[in-house]
């Protein structure tokens, strides 16, 4: 499925702002991810197995807040990610 990528994390893709990942919950998507992409899941999910919270995943454009949640090979993943400074 296609997965867009914030600028954020693009360097863990080579710049690409859209990859090819699999996966039949967002939680595998995010494990496959992190297969082809070391150490991109990380940046998203922390060491509770929780989404981050300055990160949003959205499926089919709805965000989803769980990690087993279903996913189908046509469905569109965004991945967005707050940027914060000062």
């Amino acid at each position: 499925m296609r997965v867009f990528v914030p600028t954020p994390l693009r360097s863990y893709t080579g710049q690409q702002a859209e990859v090819e990942a699999e996966g039949a919950t967002v939680g595998e998507l995010l494990a496959d991810l992190d297969r082809r992409y070391p150490g991109m899941r990380f940046r998203m999910i922390d060491e509770q197995d929780a989404i981050r919270p300055h990160v949003r995943l959205f499926v089919n454009g709805e965000q989803v807040w769980r990690l087993d949640t279903p996913l189908r090979s046509s469905d569109e993943v965004q991945i967005l990610q707050a940027l914060s400074g000062g």
